[in-house]
């Protein structure tokens, strides 16, 4: 009965060895394979994550790259990068810099892309990111049908030779083209300014500055707006109705825009393309917008021309924006800070 007893145990760890071998194999095969599991998983988070980073990196160097308002930069820090050096004009435009931080409270500014847009960007950027919202005469106009009032009912059928800037186009398709941008702007317009979440409206702003095909058609809507209004005031002057604002009279005065026609083809069809809007057009901006456009002229640093307002007369109701310029030429927005 030992001996049966013996044989009987012998068997049995014979079998859980056998047995244990197989298991012991299994489980080296399912660790080992686990393990792979585990590694390749963690391989392919890491690569995930490098080429979401990466894609990151690029939208964000890619959105930065079009918007053609950038985010805000240190006003003495600017200053310091462009003015380098100890050159008369160096020390000048620093020394202007300086003055509009520590008496204007101006801390920071945002860049504006240089073309020929500039100044119409820097203007209609600050309009949209303060919610103002349409003067009071285009609450009471359909601006829509602009295009159509100057060509079917005042008979300008020289619109067709105006120009949109840099695509510097003319033809018979104008009429159609400037309802577009007339309709881009009313929309656009519409929608942020009654935008009440300052934060909310900031993101809808850098969006559409970030869009160049809608920033066109914004700036040359407010182009045929401003010739729109030199040919009702053209056409007062003609019939000796109700006086006009002086600053027409002022602009109607010079040989290159004695009327509408030579206004639009030596002014306004160049604007985008070739030239900025000058002193006199910054005036009638301002009183079309109705916004006091308040401008600080640092090359006229010293002297009475530093700051400008444009226009000159406007109504206390009228919201204030502001524009930095070190030439005349090319704007940014200043911000400031108390």
């Amino acid at each position: 009965g030992r001996h049966e007893v013996r044989s009987w145990t012998t068997a049995t760890k014979q079998s859980l060895c056998l047995v244990w071998q197989k298991v012991k194999v299994q489980l080296m095969l399912s660790m080992s394979f686990l393990i792979a599991v585990f590694w390749y998983c963690r391989r392919l988070y890491s690569f995930l994550a490098q080429l979401l980073k990466r894609w990151s990196h690029y939208l964000q160097r890619k959105l930065i790259r079009n918007l053609s308002v950038l985010t805000e930069v240190d006003l003495l820090g600017y200053s310091a990068r462009e003015w380098k050096g100890e050159t008369k004009q160096a020390k000048h435009m620093r020394e202007a810099y300086e003055e509009l931080f520590w008496s204007c409270h101006i801390k920071y500014l945002r860049q504006v892309r240089r073309d020929n847009y500039c100044v119409l960007r820097a203007v209609l950027f600050q309009i949209f990111s303060q919610g103002i919202p349409f003067p009071s005469w285009m609450k009471e106009r359909d601006i829509l049908k602009l295009p159509e009032k100057l060509l079917y009912s005042q008979g300008c059928n020289w619109i067709q030779q105006y120009s949109f800037g840099p695509e510097r186009y003319t033809g018979p398709n104008a009429f159609g083209k400037l309802r577009k941008c007339m309709e881009t702007l009313k929309t656009n317009w519409t929608e942020i300014s009654a935008t009440k979440d300052h934060e909310e409206r900031g993101n809808l702003c850098n969006t559409l500055f970030s869009d160049e095909s809608k920033e066109h058609k914004l700036y040359e809507a407010i182009k045929f707006i401003m010739l729109y209004e030199v040919v009702e005031a053209y056409e007062q002057i003609k019939n000796r109705e109700e006086p006009i604002h002086n600053l027409f009279s002022l602009l109607l005065a010079r040989d290159s825009s004695s009327d509408p026609l030579s206004f639009m083809m030596n002014h306004l069809n160049s604007i985008g393309d070739s030239i900025c809007l000058d002193q006199v057009e910054l005036f009638l901006l301002g009183y079309l917008l109705e916004v006091k456009i308040k401008v600080y002229r640092l090359h006229r640093f010293n002297t009475e021309e530093f700051q400008v307002n444009y226009p000159d007369e406007y109504r206390r109701e009228w919201n204030e924006i502001s524009l930095l310029t070190e030439d005349d030429r090319y704007y940014h927005i200043p911000l400031f800070r108390t």
